[in-house]
């Protein structure tokens, strides 16, 4: 069990280097204030939503170490995954509209924002001072900014003297594990954290989306359906009682209605009409992979034993709300669009700009 765990880790770095390579870090600049905006509301209403439901659920308020549990939880609630809305409105012949240009923007900068509100939410519950995290999270994010340039021009480099070369790959993965372990090791905030932004330094390159497929090749081949593997076997349902089942519908619900509220009520104050805001929402609220990472990297902290938790199973919700909202977001966006063509093609919305090689680069997540 326990080298299934440990390359179980190994798998989730690969999962979130890869999701760093795919975010256009050029279009990351480029977004309006429109979609910031509607990026920091899906982020922040779901996670709020989601710490309230667990801390009621656990009646951990006042207590410090459900408070960390719950935070995680919404943490969890924050994550987005593009891809099946992307593949959706590509097919519905959406995507370069309005509405898609808005969703596609925010989702870009949902992923970074997620992964800074975990590293925050990991520095506090090992270190207990906030001061001391964000001053942490602060010099890693410069270290990464400061080492990251360098070493992206180091990578130009050799991306021109060995174009597409196994070399540049080994560079790239290299890169990916001294982040993580920089991460963790000195600046106390998620492993995750250090391969997200290792593979943001090198996203929008030449060879980035060769990199990407030997990352995910090399990844899928054994680490990363360890990684799934693991999760499967976490998962405790001789403990799921009725109070557990209760907590999973209320925690789908949560996650789905954060990210409308959230996306949507923000699309609307930035001029969306309402049919339209809505849409904006429903195409926010699938989940994927990169949720059930945020819950393998909060594991330790989550404890789903009957007495502290009181039959609570972070888990289980997690992958109920992956399925659900998997379900329900083309149906949603299908029903939205349907017999409407002012959804999404009243022109471009103010401050939303995106380029066409930004959503060649978009991959659905698995």
């Amino acid at each position: 069990m326990d080298v299934l765990q440990s390359f179980s880790q190994i798998g989730v770095i690969f999962i979130l280097f890869s999701s760093g390579l795919e975010t256009d870090f050029r279009e990351l600049k480029k977004s309006g204030a429109a979609a910031t905006a509607i990026a920091f509301a899906g982020v922040l209403v779901p996670m709020a939503l989601g710490t309230l439901g667990a801390l009621i659920f656990m009646n951990g308020f006042g207590d410090h170490a459900k408070l960390m549990n719950a935070l995680f939880v919404g943490c969890i609630l924050a994550a987005t995954s593009v891809g099946i809305t992307v593949e959706t409105m590509r097919e519905l012949g959406k995507l370069n509209t309005k509405v898609g240009t808005a969703i596609l923007s925010a989702a870009i900068i949902d992923d970074v924002i997620g992964i800074i509100a975990l590293s925050l939410v990991t520095g506090i519950s090992g270190k207990g001072n906030i001061w001391l995290t964000l001053l942490r999270a602060a010099g890693f994010f410069v270290f990464t900014v400061g080492i990251g340039y360098l070493l992206r021009l180091l990578f130009r480099w050799l991306e021109k003297k060995y174009p597409h070369k196994r070399r540049t790959s080994i560079f790239a993965i290299a890169m990916c594990f001294v982040f993580a372990y920089c991460a963790e090791k000195f600046f106390g905030i998620a492993a995750i954290t250090g391969a997200y932004m290792a593979g943001l330094m090198l996203s929008g390159l030449d060879d980035t989306s060769f990199v990407d497929r030997k990352v995910v090749v090399s990844g899928y081949m054994i680490f990363t359906p360890m990684f799934f593997a693991y999760i499967g076997i976490s998962a405790d349902f001789s403990s799921f009682t009725l109070h557990g089942l209760l907590f999973a519908l209320v925690f789908v619900a949560l996650g789905i209605a954060g990210k409308i509220i959230g996306c949507g009520g923000m699309a609307r104050l930035f001029g969306f009409t309402g049919r339209e805001s809505a849409t904006v929402g429903c195409g926010m609220i699938a989940r994927g992979e990169v949720a059930l990472a945020v819950y393998a990297t909060g594991q330790s902290l989550i404890c789903r034993n009957g007495d502290t938790v009181t039959g609570i199973d972070p888990l289980v919700a997690t992958i109920s709300l992956i399925v659900i909202s998997s379900i329900l977001c083309p149906v949603l966006l299908k029903v939205m669009f349907r017999g409407s063509d002012a959804v999404g093609n009243g022109g471009k919305a103010p401050e939303v700009r995106i380029h066409s090689e930004a959503i060649d680069n978009v991959h659905p997540e698995g």
